[in-house]
């Protein structure tokens, strides 16, 4: 059996197209499937035109959490629940398109492979976002010295045993495309053109993007830290530096009069401290959200 995991949050508007594309493309693998849709704290009609869809299709399973724990949480609420010896991950904004998913499950069949992640070749999407998504992809890859996979998101298809795999992973503060990679196993790609969302407002915004980026940085990259360590060092050495020019200057009579030197050495330093506490304290934060232990999400209903 497939299972296709979707989350989803205020997507009255695209929820009941996504679901008859799927339907329609499904039955082309020749397999059992079920769709596990996680309404991720609507405010809207999603969880009202699920129950609609689910009475005429009993395929439909649906998890309805208590609020919105956004969207690494509520896609790691549907692959917990997700039964199929396959599971195929995508979003539920139509940019993955459906038709896709048929070529997913035949490329792992016939590749033998245990994950095939859909890597995107172009998007049509807003340019700043284009920009935004680039950069990160950039600097993800060469922090992580290459193992990451650019250009990928959430949408693939995993096996049992990748997914059982993912399965383990108990931290909060996540991101599963760099958890699938990390967990390595065999690893197939299949190309295609991201279109830009068909209806309705996009649920990532800026801010959104912005910390994911920074989750999956910080969990998957020691650079971050390595850099305080070089600045750090940087520092002494123009510290030691500035002592021997001073020493020098004593010496030759050429010692600067004035304030101005020490305000710029007092600012340098100072400004560089504060970087290193900012960036120990999104180290600090990160990890007392995981001391603490708490569940990624609460599930209030399931509909099945």
């Amino acid at each position: 059996m497939i299972s296709v995991v979707i989350p989803l949050l205020n997507e009255e508007q695209l929820v009941e197209q996504l679901l008859e594309e799927l339907w329609t493309e499904l039955p082309q693998t020749g397999e059992e499937f079920e769709v596990v849709c996680v309404d991720d704290g609507s405010t809207d009609q999603t969880l009202h035109k699920l129950l609609r869809f689910k009475e005429k299709h009993s395929g439909l399973k649906i998890l309805s959490l208590s609020r919105n724990f956004g969207l690494q949480a509520a896609m790691t609420a549907g692959i917990e629940y997700a039964k199929g010896e396959y599971v195929v991950m995508m979003d539920g904004d139509f940019q993955d398109p459906p038709d896709l998913v048929p070529v997913l499950f035949e490329k792992i069949k016939s590749s033998g492979t245990d994950i095939v992640s859909a890597v995107r070749e172009a998007r049509n999407e807003k340019f700043s976002k284009r920009v935004y998504i680039n950069i990160f992809h950039r600097i993800f890859d060469k922090l992580t010295g290459g193992q990451q996979v650019a250009q990928t998101g959430n949408f693939c298809i995993l096996n049992k045993e990748a997914h059982r795999a993912i399965l383990q992973f108990s931290e909060r503060n996540r991101y599963l495309p760099g958890i699938r990679n990390f967990i390595g196993f065999n690893h197939e790609f299949i190309l295609y053109d991201r279109p830009d969302r068909l209806k309705g407002a996009a649920k990532m915004s800026r801010r959104k993007l912005f910390a994911l980026a920074a989750d999956a940085i910080y969990s998957f990259s020691k650079w971050p830290i390595r850099v305080c360590l070089y600045l750090g060092i940087l520092g002494v050495l123009i510290f030691l530096a500035a002592i021997v020019y001073t020493l020098v200057s004593k010496v030759l009579g050429l010692a600067p009069i004035g304030w101005s030197s020490m305000f710029l050495a007092i600012s340098f330093f100072g400004s560089v401290q504060l970087t290193f506490l900012g960036l120990i304290g999104e180290y600090i934060y990160r990890i007392f959200k995981e001391v603490q232990g708490r569940p990624l999400y609460f599930v209030q209903k399931v509909y099945e």
